[in-house]
């Protein structure tokens, strides 16, 4: 049970004020600020799919999916941590129970991780010596676990066991301090590495779909929330903003508002797939036990799809918006940022609707799904 006396979403909703003040900060000091993360931590935002039986919520998904939206439409890098440490936290259901309750009884946890390069771990007396680089770790400078993955183990090692690289030198999506990291013959014990890729201990339907669609659809859901501020700060310009050599203000342009309800409906629509897609799969899961291919290929395409299409609508929106866009001050110059970064990512990639379009031409899929 949980021990808040309100509803997750209520509680994102909360933090919402804190997170908007903070912003400016969190852009120029590419992490999350202290007091941010303290919040964060102590509201339970990080814990709200881990399993009851660690002490987790173990929460709806279709609701934990509006958790993230709605950070998201505060900001963009909060919305990723959140969904970066809350999904990662699933695999507290598959490691050994004691490195779970190790790592994820603590009610502070949060666990950084990053894809390897060139990593390697050997077997040694007791554990493994780890040696390697792993990138692109979101949400690590508040971390105080860090996952490594090499040789078909993962490694759990407390965050003073690593050398962070600072190589996040971007434009978009700069709050999450998405640092790389390094460890040099680091010795782990046996204790705490996962093999993987590990059967799932609980019952829980949220741990039936694979955690790399629960990050694709997460993470569309952040995607969306920068969309939904984007337009939101192109409507409020729109209404002030006086058109060249004109008195009237833009929103009294047609070709602005026939743009601005191109976005919405772009934002919309995407919006919806996503959402009845993780319904369907949500309803069916629940109800079955088991996920089949053809959901699964539902949730890569619906995930996919918010990404891409919510960049559109917010280029869309920049586009009317003409120079005011561009200042790193404007909103939504940060969020056509942080919108374009989002398709670059790996759930981003448009070759994710070539895998979808090969299950329906019946040919063997290919890709993560």
């Amino acid at each position: 049970m949980s021990s808040f006396s309100k509803a997750p979403l209520e509680r994102a909703r909360a933090l919402v004020p804190q997170i908007s003040a903070l912003a400016d900060r969190i852009d120029a000091e590419r992490e999350l600020p202290p007091e941010l993360s303290e919040a964060l931590i102590g509201a339970g935002i990080f814990r709200l799919l881990v399993p009851r039986s660690l002490g987790g919520e173990e929460m709806d998904w279709l609701e934990y999916l509006d958790v993230v939206r709605t950070i998201a439409e505060a900001d963009g890098s909060t919305g990723w941590c959140v969904n970066q440490g809350a999904v990662f936290a699933t695999t507290s259901s598959r490691c050994p129970e004691p490195l779970a309750r190790e790592v994820w009884g603590d009610p502070r946890t949060v666990v950084g991780n990053g894809p390897p390069q060139g990593a390697e771990s050997i077997e040694t007396e007791g554990g493994y010596r780890l040696t390697g680089n792993w990138m692109f770790s979101s949400g690590c400078r508040h971390a105080n676990w860090i996952a490594a993955v090499a040789s078909g183990r993962l490694h759990l090692l407390p965050r003073e066991e690593v050398e962070f690289l600072d190589v996040w030198q971007v434009q978009g999506l700069r709050g999450t301090g998405s640092f790389g990291f390094q460890t040099r013959d680091q010795f782990v014990p046996e204790s705490r590495v996962m093999h993987m890729p590990g059967k799932t201990r609980e019952s829980g339907p949220i741990y039936v779909i694979p955690q790399h669609l629960l990050f694709g659809c997460g993470f569309g859901c952040v995607a969306l929330g920068v969309a939904r501020s984007a337009i939101n700060a192109a409507i409020e310009l729109a209404l002030t903003k006086l058109g060249r050599y004109g008195t009237r203000p833009l929103a009294e342009k047609s070709v602005v508002q026939q743009q601005v309800g191109k976005a919405e409906a772009t934002w919309a629509a995407a919006r919806a797939l996503l959402y009845e897609s993780a319904a369907h799969v949500w309803e069916r899961v629940r109800e079955t036990g088991e996920i089949t291919v053809g959901q699964r290929i539902r949730l890569r395409m619906a995930g996919t799809h918010a990404i891409r299409q919510s960049a559109k609508a917010v280029d869309i929106v920049y586009n009317l918006s003409g120079s005011d866009a561009i200042f790193s001050t404007r909103a939504i110059q940060r969020r056509f940022q942080d919108a374009h970064v989002i398709t670059q990512q790996v759930q981003g990639r448009e070759s994710h609707y070539e895998t979808v379009g090969q299950f329906l031409l019946d040919q063997d899929p290919e890709g993560v799904f």
